[in-house]
């Protein structure tokens, strides 16, 4: 058993849309494809990795660094104990061999599309959906039959106004969704809170809306707008400050008693843990949202989540960021508390299968061998093209 193959690709997210810190005019992400020799239904397994969004295509350091020594490296050791399946946590380890510790951003991005296509790679081999891997060997078994899912929406674009933000939310409740997310710090702070209060009159409760200002705001600006929106008892007010100020948000925690999220900006178990001891998160009412497709994979996730539970969070608080089908896996493998979902952003490959059904807020997993990557048809068929060349 060894791997093939590693290709890659970069793709485009551009979009006219802006949140509070960029616009996507010219975003692009990582895609690859890992082509094995074990054969499933008379065809090579393949294993794909779609980039997040938000932090642009790695290509160089894929194509430079990182696919090279996994290419290289003896296949027996990129094998799990048994020589029956690969091990991700190995290949992760293969990725990471001449690297300084520390500055995880980009290759930590690069790594993680990587690890993505190795879980399904691992699923696919099994002829099992990876939340089924998952909850076997991470959860005893036991996982959940109904994933929370919320829509990321609410973005800022040119011209658009109350009316339209109200459509895009009722169209999010039409396909089945409860709880909704919009941007925030984009615009002054009156005219945030009349986007909130038209979103509001949508969505009803303010329990149904979350809110998220992408590391804008200073913590006197953080803590204006928590009082200003404190009265609306929102699902979570998300990264109010840059991702790294644990000093801010340990200092907004003393100022804002609602609900606040954050975790996708960081990238590694260690800043993971910084968050935890230095930044004031509350376990009994915050969330996390590491991205495991930015942060160096599941593989990497999963010694978060270990460090999560000694510090005592429960799984329940915990939401990846990303909306991606990989977050929808562990979300149900888990027991997480849910996953984010883009079903009308970052197209083709934001949003989970073409027919996932989403009833008051809930979506069940799928029975499909692997991520379910092919479950979205207009993002599988661009990947094809990427074996096909």
């Amino acid at each position: 058993m060894k791997i093939v193959d590693i290709r890659e690709r970069s793709v485009t997210l551009a979009s006219q849309m802006r949140n509070a810190s960029i616009d996507f005019s010219k975003m692009t992400a990582s895609v690859v494809a890992i082509v094995t020799d074990v054969v499933r239904d008379g065809k090579p397994v393949v294993g794909y990795g779609i980039g997040s969004n938000g932090r642009y295509a790695q290509g160089g350091i894929l194509r430079e660094r990182l696919i090279p020594r996994v290419v290289e490296a003896q296949p027996e050791d990129l094998m799990d104990e048994t020589g029956g399946n690969f091990d991700p946590g190995k290949v992760l380890t293969c990725m990471m061999q001449n690297e300084k510790p520390g500055g995880h951003g980009d290759r930590a991005v690069a790594a993680a599309v990587i690890d993505m296509a190795m879980w399904d790679i691992i699923a696919k081999v099994e002829e099992q959906p990876l939340w089924q891997i998952i909850s076997d060997r991470f959860n005893g078994g036991a996982h959940d039959e109904r994933v929370l899912v919320y829509p990321g929406g609410g973005y800022y674009y040119p011209g658009k106004g109350l009316e339209p933000l109200q459509d895009e939310m009722r169209g999010y409740l039409d396909k089945g969704y409860k709880v909704v997310k919009m941007k925030v710090g984009g615009a002054d702070l009156d005219t945030d809170l009349c986007r909130i209060e038209a979103v509001l009159e949508v969505v009803g409760d303010g329990s149904n809306l979350a809110v998220d200002a992408n590391g804008r705001f200073s913590l006197e600006d953080a803590i204006a707008f928590g009082n200003a929106v404190a009265p609306f008892g929102l699902f979570w007010f998300e990264e109010p400050g840059d991702p790294l100020d644990f000093a801010l948000q340990s200092k907004l925690s003393e100022h804002y008693a609602g609900a606040m999220a954050t975790g996708e900006n960081l990238f590694s178990l260690q800043d993971a843990r910084n968050l935890i001891l230095y930044g004031g998160m509350r376990p009994d009412r915050d969330w996390i949202q590491i991205d495991p497709a930015l942060g160096y994979g599941f593989s990497e996730y999963l010694k978060i989540d270990e460090m999560l539970t000694a510090q005592g969070w429960s799984r329940r608080k915990q939401i990846p960021h990303g909306g991606h089908q990989l977050g929808f896996n562990m979300a149900a493998g888990m027991q997480l508390g849910g996953s984010e979902s883009y079903p009308l952003v970052f197209q083709p490959w934001g949003g989970f299968a073409d027919d996932v059904d989403i009833v008051d807020g809930y979506a069940r997993p799928h029975d499909t061998p692997g991520i379910g990557i092919e479950l979205k048809s207009t993002a599988y068929r661009e990947l094809k093209t990427i074996t096909e060349t």
